[in-house]
């Protein structure tokens, strides 16, 4: 089996750029944490958020997932010169740029840091750290239809 490429760490600092926010299509699945959270620091009821900020996405096994609107430009609908949920953002953004897919292999984390100006800068990150990331992200499932419908059922109900 090859040596982990970053057992020693990985360089990262965030450029503020914004590239990972935006510019081209893409999607930030919501997990019942990131929503419940969002919900939190917004003030809003599941139902008025998920009307306001989010969207369905077609998923794997013909499923649909909460995922964050986008704008026009496709940059996420929190993106206003910065993150309007930085301390509650979603777990697919605070662990970017350590998505398991991302640092499978030297060259994917090179392919990608090509894009993203903060990927071998800064300050380094330990190994346990970015494991912790990844498992973060791995662990991090996305809401389905029903569940969100469930959320919101549960929600009026209480009122």
């Amino acid at each position: 089996m090859a040596e982990c490429f970053y057992k020693d760490g990985l360089h990262f600092e965030c450029q503020r750029c914004s590239y990972c926010c935006g510019h081209s299509p893409g999607f930030v699945y919501l997990s019942k944490r990131d929503l419940m959270t969002l919900c939190d620091l917004f003030k809003m009821s599941v139902a008025d958020f998920v009307a306001k900020y989010c969207r369905w996405a077609d998923y794997y096994y013909g499923t649909q997932v909460l995922s964050l609107q986008e704008k026009k430009n496709y940059d996420c609908i929190l993106w206003d010169n910065g993150c309007s949920a930085y301390q509650a953002r979603p777990i697919q953004c605070s662990t970017y740029p350590f998505w398991s897919w991302m640092i499978a292999d030297k060259k994917t984390w090179d392919e990608c840091a090509a894009e993203c100006p903060g990927m071998n800068k800064g300050r380094v990150w330990p190994y346990e750290e970015i494991e912790k990331n990844k498992k973060a992200y791995v662990e991090n499932e996305p809401l389905h239809r029903e569940e969100v419908e469930a959320l919101i059922a549960a929600e009026k109900k209480s009122v």
